[in-house]
C-alpha cells in the first residue's frame, strides 16, 4: 500500500487579494515625473513701413539712335579706305575713296573754261566803259561765264561723290570692302551706328496703357551685364495696338555713353507704375489656413497668434493691409516650431519665460 502524502493547505482567499492589493498600492505611489517642454527659439521682426513699388514686366528690344548702311552713289572700283573694323568716326570724315581720273581731268578743263571765260568777260566790260561795245557782247560774255561756273561746281560734285563720307558720328562696323573693289550703288561698305542713346522698344498689354505716360520711368536689365541697371525714360507710346497681341508698342530712351549696350540686344524692362510707403512683414512670417492668413507676435515671452489681410507680395516681404500696427514684433524664424500662446525665446534676448496674459481669440 502506498503511504499517503498530507494534503498541502492553500493560503486562505483573503490573503491572496491582500498581497495584490499591495503591489497595485506600491505602483500607484510610484512617484510620477513630467517634463516641462523649452521655451522654442525664434526670430522676430518689426511691422514696418517700406516702399513698395508697382511695377510691370515686360522684354524690349535695343535699337541705334541712328544706324545706316554706307554704300556708294556711283559705279567705280576703290582706291583707298580710309577706316577699319570698329572705328569711332564724326560727321565728314572721308572713309573711302574711289577712282577719279576722269572727273579730275574734267575739273582741270573746267577750271580753265572758267578762268577763259572770266577774262573775256572782263576785257568787254572795259571796253563797254568805254562805249566800245554793244551791252549785248558784254551781256553773251557775262552768260558764258555763269555756265562755265556751273559746269565747274558740276563736275566737283561728282567728285565729291567719289569720296563716301560718315553721315554722322557714331561707331563703324566690319569692312567688307577693300582697294580695289568694284562699287555699285547696291554694294554695302560698312555700317555705323549712333549708339550714345540707345532706343529701347517693348510692348505694353492694352490694358495697362492708361499707367502709362512720356516722361515715365524706366529700368531696363541685361544679361551681359547682371549686376548693373540702365536707367531710361518714356519717350513714345505707339499710335495703334495690334489687333493680334492687343499691345502697342513703347520706346524709351537710354543714355549710353560708355557704350556698353549694342543695338539688338535683348532687354528686360521694368516699368514702374506707382510707388508707396506701406506696412509690410517677411513673407516667412505668414500662416495660412484657407482663405485666413495669420502670423504670430512675440509678447511677453509668449507667442500670440493674430488674424491678418495682405496685399501685394515684392522681394520677399508683404503689405499687411489689416491686422498689425507698426513695430509690432512678428515672429518670423522658426513659425513652425510654436503655437498660440506657448512660450517662446527671441534670439538676441536672455531671459525666462513670462506667464501668460490669456489666450488669444483666434485659433489657427
Amino acid at each position: 500500500m502506498r503511504a499517503c502524502r498530507p494534503k498541502q493547505k492553500l493560503p486562505p482567499l483573503s490573503l491572496s487579494v491582500g498581497l495584490i492589493f499591495l503591489v497595485l498600492s506600491g505602483c500607484a505611489e510610484a512617484p510620477s515625473r513630467s517634463f516641462e517642454r523649452p521655451p522654442a527659439v525664434v526670430a522676430v521682426t518689426e511691422a514696418q513701413q517700406r516702399p513698395l513699388i508697382v511695377s510691370l514686366e515686360a522684354i524690349g528690344t535695343a535699337r541705334a539712335n541712328e544706324s545706316v548702311t554706307i554704300t556708294a552713289k556711283v559705279t567705280d572700283t576703290v582706291s583707298k579706305v580710309r577706316f577699319d573694323d570698329g572705328d569711332v568716326v564724326e560727321r565728314g570724315d572721308v572713309l573711302v575713296e574711289l577712282t577719279n581720273e576722269e572727273e579730275s581731268a574734267l575739273l582741270a578743263e573746267a577750271e580753265a573754261n572758267v578762268k577763259d571765260a572770266q577774262t573775256q568777260y572782263d576785257r568787254l566790260a572795259d571796253l563797254l566803259a568805254q562805249r566800245s561795245v554793244p551791252v549785248s557782247q558784254v551781256d553773251e560774255a557775262s552768260a558764258r561765264l555763269q555756265a562755265a561756273i556751273a559746269r565747274q561746281g558740276s563736275i566737283e560734285a561728282r567728285l565729291q561723290d567719289r569720296l563716301i563720307r560718315s553721315p554722322f558720328n557714331g561707331l563703324l562696323g566690319f569692312r567688307n570692302v577693300s582697294q580695289g573693289t568694284l562699287l555699285t550703288a547696291t554694294t554695302p561698305i560698312t555700317t555705323l551706328d549712333d549708339i550714345s542713346i540707345i532706343k529701347l522698344d517693348f510692348s505694353v498689354p492694352e490694358v495697362h496703357l492708361g499707367k502709362l505716360r512720356v516722361g515715365q520711368d524706366v529700368v531696363a536689365l541685361s544679361d551681359a551685364f547682371p549686376t548693373r541697371e540702365f536707367p531710361a525714360t518714356v519717350r513714345t507710346i505707339g499710335s495703334r495696338i495690334d489687333a493680334t497681341t492687343r499691345a502697342a508698342i513703347v520706346r524709351a530712351h537710354i543714355g549710353n555713353e560708355d557704350g556698353a549696350l549694342r543695338p539688338g540686344m535683348l532687354l528686360r524692362v521694368r516699368v514702374l507704375l506707382n510707388q508707396q510707403v506701406v506696412l509690410m512683414v517677411p513673407e516667412t512670417a505668414l500662416q495660412q489656413r484657407g482663405d485666413r492668413v495669420f502670423v504670430f507676435l512675440a509678447e511677453e515671452g509668449l507667442a500670440r497668434i493674430q488674424e491678418i489681410e495682405i496685399g501685394t507680395r515684392q522681394n520677399g516681404w508683404v503689405q499687411v493691409t489689416q491686422g498689425l500696427n507698426e513695430g509690432d514684433p512678428v515672429i518670423s524664424e522658426g513659425v513652425i516650431k510654436v503655437r498660440d500662446n506657448v512660450p517662446v525665446r527671441v534670439l538676441g534676448q536672455d531671459g525666462p519665460a513670462r506667464e501668460s496674459p490669456g489666450r488669444s481669440d483666434v485659433a489657427l
